[in-house]
């Protein structure tokens, strides 16, 4: 039997060593997204798979038995990919939903459909520290003439796409007390940030909380129906399972 995880989260690389000493055989796959990553103890291959046909045909050669799906809650291009060609093939397919994060006291929250209705919340004299990773800069462009930041893990190979924006580079784990710091030297008016959940972004959303500074939260996309999994302990079990079903 042989399980492709799909990575490229602090989840997947729990699972990733959680599976090591099983006897499954495991494959991980990172999408590239960062030049360099942390290894995991398991086969990994990077990069995509060259659209659907290339995808499905990896499944195919590599002789997968089963997907479980890791990525990103907002990466559904490829989880509605995943889900829908291991439908096709037949094969078990589950996915790792982190529970979205909730606003507790003090929190001062809005909720966003699209990236582009930011700009309504935020004045032209702000500082906008845009959490959502820079592929999703151009979606944000009406935010122009404010002062936006980016943080990137690794050095911009392109310059901001618009007037007003700068990078900022940091590697995480990162700390409620060391965003705080970040978000005071910065002047940071107000955040941007995508409804991922999990323990590894909650630090700016708390440091926000202690500032008041308010949060701008875009709201998950639609994923499709799977056999969902909350918590890493689950998705191990899952992987698991699946030799009873041989």
């Amino acid at each position: 039997m042989t399980v492709l995880l799909l990575a490229g989260t602090g989840e997947a690389k729990r699972i990733a060593w959680a599976l090591t000493d099983t006897g499954i055989n495991v494959i991980a796959s990172l999408a590239g997204a960062t030049r360099s990553p942390e290894p995991l103890p398991i086969p990994t291959r990077t990069g995509g798979f060259g659209g659907e046909d290339g995808f499905r045909a990896y499944l195919e050669d590599q002789n997968i038995s089963a997907v479980l799906d890791a990525t990103h809650p907002f990466a559904d291009q490829i989880t509605n990919r995943t889900a829908r060609i291991c439908a096709e093939l037949g094969l078990p397919y589950a996915q790792l939903v982190r529970p979205p994060w909730i606003a507790e006291t003090g929190d001062d929250w809005t909720i966003i459909d699209v990236p582009e209705d930011a700009a309504a919340y935020i004045p032209a004299n702000a500082v906008v520290f845009l959490a959502t990773g820079r592929q999703t800069l151009t979606q944000y462009a009406n935010l122009e003439g404010r002062r936006v930041l980016c943080r990137l893990i690794d050095p911009p190979t392109a310059p901001f796409p618009f007037e007003g924006g700068e990078f900022v580079l940091g590697r995480p784990p990162f700390s409620p007390r060391s965003e705080a710091q970040l978000f005071k030297a910065l002047g940071v008016t107000h955040i941007v940030v995508k409804n991922a959940g999990g323990d590894g972004g909650r630090a700016k959303l708390d440091a926000a909380r202690a500032l008041k500074i308010p949060v701008l939260l875009l709201k998950r996309p639609e994923m499709p129906s799977a056999t969902p999994l909350s918590n890493v302990q689950e998705a191990v079990a899952w992987v698991m399972s699946l030799g009873t079903r041989q």
